[in-house]
């Protein structure tokens, strides 16, 4: 995603797309904001911030965020102990209502809602013209 982010033009960026989120700009803060606010959650941070609500950057430096991101949750999974896979947190949801989880649910949620909108990001980079879209299945991830 990141590399086909870097390769498309500021127009197919911003090009207004009937979406979940307007645009592969929006598609693209939506997913970094996510990443990142469950990155804040999982470090128990009290006051997580929603990067979509404050972010006024542009595509490098939201490229950037998202690219760290990723990397942190997937550094995070990787050197979780698995003896704690049950054991909840709690977090407050962007509406303010309060929640508990164990770790499981949790990385199960973020990887998921990840994908979800990856494969939203796919059809957004068609829709603009990017013909250069890769496979995308986790067979040809798992083959790298």
């Amino acid at each position: 995603m990141i590399v086909w982010l870097n390769e498309i033009t500021e127009i197919q960026f911003e090009q207004s797309i009937e979406s979940s989120f307007g645009s592969i700009a929006g598609n693209a803060l939506h997913i970094a904001s996510a990443e990142k606010i469950w990155l804040e959650r999982l470090h128990e941070n009290p006051s997580p911030m929603w990067l979509a609500n404050v972010f006024k950057g542009n595509r490098e430096e939201l490229v950037t965020i998202w690219k760290q991101a990723s990397e942190n949750i997937k550094s995070y999974i990787e050197n979780f102990d698995e003896k704690d896979l049950n054991n909840k947190i709690k977090f407050r949801r962007l509406n303010g209502d309060e929640n508990e989880l164990p770790f499981y649910q949790i990385f199960s949620h973020v990887l998921n809602h990840s994908t979800f909108h990856r494969g939203q990001f796919v059809t957004l980079l068609r829709q603009v013209g990017f013909t250069k879209i890769s496979g995308t299945d986790l067979l040809d991830f798992y083959k790298l």
